[in-house]
């Protein structure tokens, strides 16, 4: 048996059309243009790359791109005001403040004091109380999109048993929020889980972003189960050039599973239309227009 594969950039392409076409309707109706602010406290390249490609998808999407580039050397207090004067910016939408910060910012702070209406990456507290009580939070974006691709591959996601690995409050602990909203039973293991193997043989949905490369291997997973690779790691091969490979081994993986986001093309274009999706929706939550089914 060879998995299915899931092409999350075709996915994505789709989404951001739907997207783009709320947002002209938007504009089109009531003269607002939704606006995404980037801000990046730095010169990681990582970062920066991260930033240019946001700003890049959400201009061809219909919202406006704004960015805050600061120098690595910004105290707390400035940042903080920036955030301020961003949180009283009606151009503003949705705030990105760009992850990793320097070491000398607190970086919950920092997100903590985001407008809660403007946080397209729902990481503020309230967003994340919202979510876990099944209230109306602005979701997380990475795992957002991997329940969107779950949805699309399996006909019913009730009743299945996900196993998520990695408990971040970026991916592992939101995903296992919205899992559990689709009823699923829901197991989440971690660098301290003493047999993780024998979760995933049992598991019918297996979700890895625990940031190891190749750490899943085939003979762990369920056959026919659906596999999520979250993971990015660049690995280096002969000749010194590297490549990117996800947290399981793939051609293991493809061999057993039922369905398998290769890595890349998988997860990764599904975050950056789910941005632009939060910015859309915040866009209307935040002047009391219905909010569009995308």
């Amino acid at each position: 048996m060879t998995a299915t594969r899931i092409d999350g950039k075709a996915r994505a392409e789709r989404l951001v059309g739907e997207v783009a076409a709320a947002a002209a309707k938007l504009k089109a109706e009531a003269g607002i243009v939704p606006g995404l602010c980037a801000v990046l406290v730095g010169d990681d390249p990582a970062s920066q790359i991260y930033v240019r490609n946001k700003g890049k998808a959400a201009t061809a999407a219909g919202i406006q791109s704004l960015q805050e580039t600061l120098p690595a050397s910004t105290g707390e207090a400035d940042l903080l005001k920036l955030i301020e004067r961003l949180n009283a910016d009606d151009r503003v939408d949705g705030i990105l403040v760009q992850l990793p910060l320097p070491h000398h910012v607190d970086a919950q702070r920092v997100i903590a004091a985001i407008d809660p209406a403007k946080d397209v990456d729902g990481f503020h507290p309230q967003n994340v109380g919202q979510l876990w009580s099944g209230g109306r939070a602005l979701v997380p974006c990475t795992p957002y999109g991997c329940l969107v691709l779950l949805r699309e591959t399996l006909s019913s996601l009730a009743g299945a048993d996900a196993v998520v690995i990695g408990r971040s409050n970026i991916v592992g602990k939101p995903m296992a929020a919205l899992l559990l909203a689709e009823n699923c039973t829901v197991t989440i293991v971690h660098s301290r889980s003493r047999d993780i193997p024998a979760a995933l043989r049992r598991a019918d949905i297996v979700v890895a972003a625990v940031g190891r490369p190749e750490f899943v291997r085939g003979g762990w997973l369920k056959p026919g189960s659906t596999v999520i690779d979250v993971g990015i790691n660049r690995i280096e091969v002969s000749g010194g050039k590297g490549r990117l490979v996800g947290d399981v081994a793939f051609a293991e993986a493809e061999a057993v599973a039922g369905a398998i986001t290769p890595v890349p093309g998988g997860v990764g274009p599904m975050t950056i239309a789910c941005l632009l999706r939060n910015t859309v929706i915040a866009a209307c939550r935040r002047r009391g227009r219905a909010e569009p089914q995308i």
